[in-house]
């Protein structure tokens, strides 16, 4: 039979003969998770060049754009000056005869509406007018 350090020794044996298999196992699985996330790294690398290259030329684009959306801006903002002083040139040509007409066309036909006023009472008139019509 088995003396109590034989015995000892045995479980120990035992015990790091259990702690070696689980570690191979843990180290086969690490293993195979470095070799597919190496794949994977590689794969991403293979089909990020394809994806910056199209970014490139959507950026590039997308500058060509702004530059041409620029020029319209400019453009319109000429535009929009000439507008303005179109408007004001047919705004003082328009409106001061345009109003000239209007006063003159109100005082014509004040005056054709008004009846013939009565004389006014003394009291009404203007002192130039108590006086004779001196001043």
């Amino acid at each position: 039979m088995l003396t109590g350090g034989q015995l000892a020794g045995l479980i120990i044996a035992v015990f790091w003969a259990i702690l070696v298999a689980f570690l191979t196992l843990v180290l086969l699985r690490l293993s195979r998770l470095l070799k597919e996330t190496t794949e994977l790294v590689a794969e991403l690398g293979d089909r990020a060049a394809p994806l910056l290259d199209d970014l490139a030329r959507t950026v590039d684009q997308a500058g060509e754009q702004l530059d041409r959306t620029d020029v319209i801006t400019k453009q319109m903002a000429g535009v929009t000056q000439n507008v303005s002083a179109v408007t004001t040139v047919m705004t003082s040509v328009v409106s001061g005869p345009l109003v000239k007409a209007a006063a003159f066309s109100y005082g014509v036909r004040k005056a054709l509406s008004r009846p013939a006023a009565p004389e006014a009472p003394a009291r009404l008139r203007l002192p130039a007018q108590r006086k004779g019509g001196r001043r």
